[in-house]
């Protein structure tokens, strides 16, 4: 490493707003893959797919395991985010020691953004490679978010992290919007240009990628490293080093205890958040048969919605304490969901439905993440983070999985829907037990500051 290099770790402050638009703006490249590929357009193409290759059961086959065709994309969506369970710590205990976050980031954004780009390729017969691309793109996408969430609360003081957060939040839901615009006008126009519904969702798909991998270098050119690059110990491997981090995070989390209680109770909320975003435009097209443009408008005005709210939330927060915001958050949430499985029959309802989604969505996402970044010590921050993110947009493993099962044993969408309110309820009674000054001071004691 250079002299200019040293001098440039040490002096890296807080709160400089070069880097802190470079960070927000990650949020803006990625988001065109949750907007553009998770929310609307993959899930109702693959089960299209799948649908017409199902038999008149409406199953295809895993083997001899039968999987009804309106429950394969939460299947698909459920078993990419069980790999990141095993794949993210792994990543998150190996950032924090090498100090190679930025290097890792561009390298996994590279991986996910061409396997985006590939889903071009998914037409009539390939649902097994759809699902194997969306595989390795959401898990790509996972791992970018624990190692962009993890630079938080580098870059912003903690009387700033939820103006920050909220920030990069807003950002990610006009970035998103804006492509999601884009492709709504050449789906809704794609006779003009030729194209069939097959291809224009197809290269709706592909443009995702292609957003991605082009915003990305924004923020690789502001990001600043604020620690020297260290190499693997002599006798040391990626793989043996990552499982001695993960067990050493493991006993920093056990001496957490109100730490740990917020992670819960975020993975279980959170978990029902995004298994909504992930299944509404399934539910919208098989529930209430809406056709893909006006579902493609919900969502797009759902995007720019979600910005005002994750900054209402932000002042709540501000004025009330951000558990206090978030609490108010989740009792909307489980009237949504009761909402749904009730008195949701015509498309004027889905819109109402979704304008108050978007409100509570960017409110308990942007607050979580920067009270999550309070209660967790420095130098460990990809680390713990690996473990948030297994909740974290459009990445629901446990919510996708019960809402697929109850709709294939009861077999309707609405029972699905309902059943996500055990994970709102149960995340939102622990989140009342969790002490948040208790878990800000004992990460600051493991600290050292």
């Amino acid at each position: 490493m250079t002299d200019l290099e040293k001098e440039a770790i040490e002096k890296s402050p807080y709160d400089d707003p070069r880097e802190i638009f470079g960070w927000a703006m990650y949020d803006w490249a990625i988001s065109a893959f949750s907007a553009t590929v998770v929310t609307v357009f993959f899930g109702p193409y693959l089960t299209s797919l799948v649908k017409a290759a199902a038999d008149s059961a409406g199953n295809v086959y895993l083997g001899p395991l039968p999987i009804r065709y309106d429950s394969f994309y939460a299947y698909v969506a459920s078993f990419s985010v069980f790999l990141q369970i095993f794949f993210l710590p792994f990543l998150g205990a190996i950032s924090d020691y090498s100090n190679r976050r930025k290097r890792f980031m561009q390298f996994l954004t590279l991986i996910g953004a061409v396997s985006t780009f590939m889903l071009f390729m998914v037409t009539d017969g390939r649902h097994w490679l759809g699902a194997g691309l969306f595989t390795i793109a959401n898990l790509a996408f996972g791992a970018c978010m624990v190692l962009y969430n993890a630079y938080l609360s580098e870059i912003a003081s903690e009387k700033e992290r939820d103006r920050v957060s909220a920030y990069g939040w807003g950002l990610g839901y006009i970035g998103g919007g804006i492509l999601l615009l884009i492709n709504l006008i050449v789906f809704q126009f794609r006779e003009s240009l030729l194209l069939e519904t097959g291809d224009a969702v197809r290269l709706c798909l592909a443009s995702a990628g292609l957003w991605w991998l082009i915003f990305g270098q924004f923020s690789f050119d502001r990001l600043r490293r604020r620690k020297a690059e260290k190499a693997l110990p002599a006798n040391e491997n990626y793989f043996s080093l990552g499982l001695k981090q993960i067990f050493q995070t493991f006993r920093e989390i056990q001496s957490l205890p109100e730490t740990l209680k917020f992670l819960i109770a975020y993975l279980l909320y959170n978990d029902g958040v995004q298994t909504v975003i992930v299944v509404a435009t399934v539910f919208g097209s098989e529930e209430l048969k809406m056709e893909a443009g006006t579902l493609i408008s919900v969502i797009l005005m759902v995007q720019f919605v979600a910005f005002l709210g994750a900054i209402f939330f932000g002042k709540v927060a501000e004025r009330f304490g951000t558990k206090e915001a978030i609490v108010i958050t989740l009792v909307i949430w489980c009237g949504i969901v009761v909402y749904a499985w009730l008195l949701l029959s015509t498309p004027l309802q889905f819109w109402i439905m979704a304008a108050v989604v978007a409100l509570v969505m960017g409110g308990s996402q942007a607050l979580s993440r920067s009270l999550f970044s309070r209660m967790i010590p420095k130098g460990k921050e990809a680390a713990f983070f690996s473990f948030y993110e297994v909740s974290e947009r459009g990445t629901s493993w446990i919510g996708t999985f019960l809402f697929g099962f109850v709709n294939q044993v009861l077999g309707g969408l609405r029972y699905g829907i309902l059943s996500l309110i055990v994970l709102f309820a149960f995340g939102l009674c622990l989140l009342f037990f969790v002490n948040v000054s208790k878990a800000i001071s004992r990460a600051q004691i493991q600290s050292g500051s």
